[in-house]
């Protein structure tokens, strides 16, 4: 992912190198033992190449996290665009998109839910920052829902939050163990979650995206 501020003295592709440089990096060695020389010969670039784009590693770990997050809400608004009508078939489709991407891409989850628990203020800043805008998310369509009728109102803030605790919990699991097989959790978490707001779901349902 690029920026429109990014610096044009280096190509763009540069910034990328670094950023997936830094993704192998972090994935095996994790954020304490990661060093930029490490990432400076993944990537099979200068120091001062890391620190034109990135003043510090906090700063590269952060924008690791930015990165994934973007992925995963474009994933989701592409998925939720996908359907015309407003309410649950929306809030399925998000759901289904928020877990089959972090489902995809492992290591950056690792990052995101296990590696960056812990690291400090900005880091759990950081993380906040990135369950809020998935939560609204959830939650702009849970209110649809609900105006249109299809489930009663409800505290849909902590409705929302409470399905990506679920799905973080089970992502976080599945990163450290392998275990339940990513492509388990979808066909028993969404039709659970849609159960949790009284949406009647059909066996053949939980799994439509």
């Amino acid at each position: 992912m690029t920026h429109s501020t990014e610096k044009r003295s280096e190509p763009a592709s540069t910034r990328e190198r670094i950023l997936e440089a830094a993704l192998d990096v972090f994935a095996s060695k994790g954020y304490h033992d990661a060093r930029l020389d490490d990432i400076v010969e993944t990537a099979h670039i200068s120091k001062g190449s890391i620190y034109f784009y990135f003043p510090n590693k906090e700063r590269l770990f952060l924008a690791l996290v930015d990165q994934f997050a973007d992925l995963i809400e474009r994933r989701a608004t592409e998925a939720i665009a996908r359907q015309p009508r407003v309410g649950i078939d929306r809030v399925r489709a998000a759901v289904m998109a928020v877990i089959e991407t972090f489902g995809r891409y492992r290591r950056p989850a690792k990052i995101l839910l296990v590696q960056a628990v812990g690291l400090g203020a900005a880091f759990e800043k950081k993380r906040l920052e990135v369950t809020d805008r998935f939560a609204a998310l959830i939650k702009r369509h849970l209110d649809e829902a609900v105006a249109v009728g299809e489930i009663q109102p409800i505290d849909t803030t902590v409705v929302a939050h409470a399905w990506m605790g679920a799905i973080y919990n089970l992502v976080i699991r599945w990163v450290m163990t392998g275990d339940p097989p990513a492509e388990r959790i979808p066909p028993t978490l969404v039709p659970l979650l849609l159960r949790s707001v009284n949406y009647p779901v059909e066996e053949n349902q939980g799994s439509a995206s």
